[in-house]
């Protein structure tokens, strides 16, 4: 099997994940997924596509990711290893769609406008 790529998005994160047959490796920015994701919480968010499929221990994942916090990371990163597993092999993706992995959350942070404190914040309003 030659190497797949994959792109995921989410809120300003970008992660390009290359997918290979391995020995469950998941190397993030040249550092070991425990290193980059010290939360168990996240290293469960990236593993959850291949734990449901359940090929954990199958391919190497190589990611770069940038951008976004470390929660953004993880969730893009997650949309991408579900992308790749699709190209792979195509019989994976309604598994991986039953459980929302290939759907792309659109959510993104609303601009702040000018004379407000935030983007829909108002400052108090007086009357006198």
């Amino acid at each position: 099997m030659e190497v797949i790529n994959a792109l995921g998005r989410r809120k300003a994160a970008v992660a390009r994940v290359y997918v290979s047959e391995g020995a469950g490796k998941i190397t993030i920015n040249g550092r070991d997924l425990e290193v980059y994701f010290p939360e168990p919480a996240l290293q469960y968010i990236v593993k959850q596509p291949l734990q449901t499929l359940d090929v954990t221990e199958k391919f190497d994942i190589k990611a770069n990711l940038d951008g976004g916090g470390y929660k953004g990371q993880a969730e893009a990163l997650r949309l991408a290893i579900a992308r790749a597993l699709v190209k792979v092999d195509a019989e994976n993706k309604p598994a991986l769609k039953a459980e929302g992995f290939m759907t792309r959350d659109a959510r993104e942070v609303e601009r702040k406008k000018p004379g407000r404190p935030k983007a829909r914040k108002r400052f108090q309003f007086s009357k006198r």
